[in-house]
């Protein structure tokens, strides 16, 4: 039995396409809310079983985890310990959870609760005596999706403002990854019998500058933006406002934070070790663009 959390979600969606197009038999047990929109499971024609609830409840996670065989935690990695507490009760063989590189940033406010959760993780397999097999798989920046919070929050800020801020000078490397390649990626994995430990950063195909990405955003969308420098302290001041006026509910910190450092990751070891071969920047970001265009005319037409 393989059970599945954020299959609804942004690569949660790409990798069920993936269980479709490869027409996988196995049994499926997703976990989903209860405003979740379910289409494409129920359409898929997989012997999928869906369970309603809620992946702060230990007792409900603990009742879907039985029987299980391989768990994939594509849900938030707040969630990871609960998780491996019952995949650990349960005995469960593997489990692969979806993490972050955000573990590596040099900015302790965006690390440590990140380093916290793997460090319990591993308490708790080691306590335990348990021989499950731990996979951690690291996306960097997650774009390849209409209703994200990354790629198209920069889309439509490229898109309204003639005059745009990049915090210094964009020249901070990174490597954006399409949700395709995630799904693809996953699926890759589960299906590697002979990786059952491992560790493995999912970035882009080759490292691009934050300047050129807004670049190329505003060529896509056939635009003339005109990009202005600002110091990151001052971009991390602003975000703290923001955040203050918002009484915490907009909390853009770490994201400015980041925007200061590189993240320009290698996945040489999920290349060497599953084949991972994601797709351009270029290529990915015109179908993001393109349905970000249909979108607007849509509303328009509307």
């Amino acid at each position: 039995m393989l059970l599945v959390t954020g299959i609804t979600g942004h690569s949660g969606k790409y990798f069920l396409k993936e269980l479709i197009k490869n027409k996988y038999e196995g049994p499926i047990r997703c976990i989903v809310r209860e405003t979740s929109d379910t289409s494409l499971i129920d359409s898929s024609g997989l012997n999928i079983e869906k369970v309603v609830g809620n992946l702060n409840d230990q007792e409900f996670i603990d009742k879907a985890m039985a029987g299980v065989d391989t768990v994939i935690h594509i849900a938030s990695i707040f969630y990871s310990v609960n998780i491996i507490k019952a995949a650990v009760k349960y005995n469960v063989k593997r489990a692969i959870l979806v993490h972050t590189t955000g573990i590596y940033s040099k900015y302790k406010s965006a690390s440590k609760e990140y380093k916290e959760i793997e460090q319990t993780i591993d308490k708790i397999i080691k306590q335990s005596n348990s021989s499950i097999g731990l996979i951690y798989l690291r996306p960097t920046m997650i774009y390849g999706y209409i209703n994200g919070k990354n790629m198209i929050v920069f889309i439509k800020m490229v898109d309204k403002l003639k005059l745009f801020p990049v915090i210094d000078h964009g020249k901070n490397l990174l490597k954006p990854v399409n949700g395709r390649d995630l799904g693809k990626a996953y699926y890759q994995v589960l299906t590697s019998s002979n990786i059952m430990n491992g560790d493995y950063i999912l970035s882009g195909e080759k490292p691009i500058s934050m300047l050129e990405m807004f670049n190329l955003i505003s060529k896509n969308l056939n635009k003339r933006t005109v990009f202005i420098s600002v110091p990151l302290g001052l971009g991390v001041f602003l975000a703290r406002c923001l955040k203050l006026c918002t009484f915490g509910k907009v909390d853009y910190i770490e994201k400015v934070q980041r925007m200061g450092e590189d993240r320009s990751f290698p996945h040489d070891a999920a290349k060497r070790d599953f084949g991972y071969r994601p797709m351009t920047f270029e290529e990915g970001l015109k179908i993001e663009v393109d349905e970000y265009l249909k979108t607007v005319k849509s509303n328009v037409g509307a």
